[in-house]
């Protein structure tokens, strides 16, 4: 692994050469393919990964096998982290979405390497402390929002990530979208044409251009519905 590789995630911003050098010799790339499973819910926590290409899943299954997606997550983006900290089961799955890899750290090797660098601990703690917040953000979209409502938050939040422009690409299918939202693909299709007639948006195959902001921030906010 390479110091640069380490630098580029939030986890380990503002470490020394010297931690980091050692963080990069504790590190073991492990490559996955598309749809293969990392770890399932309740499998040992032996440590945590870190993206270092394609995209993952964190997601939990219902007792009738359907998928609630909690995270997607790409390059720079640690998972898996409880691990480090309670030594307790992995409390969801994680899956590669695509053909890609993630370096893997043993718990027993970074908790050694946290006693000797206090700032390691507190980084971890602030991507925690944010990984609550999305959290808490998706419990209350999913009990206190419709459908279209968090659809509409989720394409907002989609267009101030790839720079706030009218135009935002999909990266997930239409199902994936589904899960990570609540809901069901014909729902979620039916919601997406919806929008689509009544000028929110426009469709392009995984390609959206909001026509109408005002609108879609009033969907989100609760105070249209559609």
């Amino acid at each position: 692994m390479s110091i640069q590789e380490l630098t580029a995630s939030p986890l380990f911003a503002g470490l020394d050469q010297a931690h980091l050098e050692k963080l990069a010799q504790i590190a073991v790339l492990k490559k996955f393919d598309r749809g293969q499973s990392v770890f399932a819910e309740g499998d040992p926590g032996v440590g945590f990964y870190l993206v270092q290409s394609g995209r993952f899943k964190i997601f939990k299954l219902s007792f009738d096998g359907k998928e609630q997606i909690l995270h997607l997550l790409g390059p720079g983006e640690p998972f898996g982290e409880v691990a480090v900290f309670t030594g307790r089961s992995f409390p969801a799955a994680a899956e590669a979405m695509e053909k890609g890899g993630a370096f893997f750290f043993a718990r027993e090797n970074f908790v050694r390497l946290i006693g000797t660098e206090p700032a390691l601990a507190m980084n971890m703690l602030a991507v925690l402390s944010m990984r609550l917040k999305k959290f808490a953000q998706m419990i209350e979209s999913l009990s206190l929002k419709e459908v279209p409502g968090r659809l509409a938050t989720h394409l907002l939040l989609l267009s101030d990530q790839q720079g706030g422009g009218a135009q935002l690409r999909l990266n997930i299918t239409k199902a994936q979208l589904a899960s990570l939202l609540g809901t069901i693909p014909e729902t979620m299709s039916r919601i997406l044409a919806k929008m689509s007639r009544e000028g929110f948006i426009a469709l392009d195959g995984p390609m959206i251009t909001i026509e109408n902001r005002d609108g879609l921030e009033e969907l989100a906010m609760g105070a249209m519905r559609i």
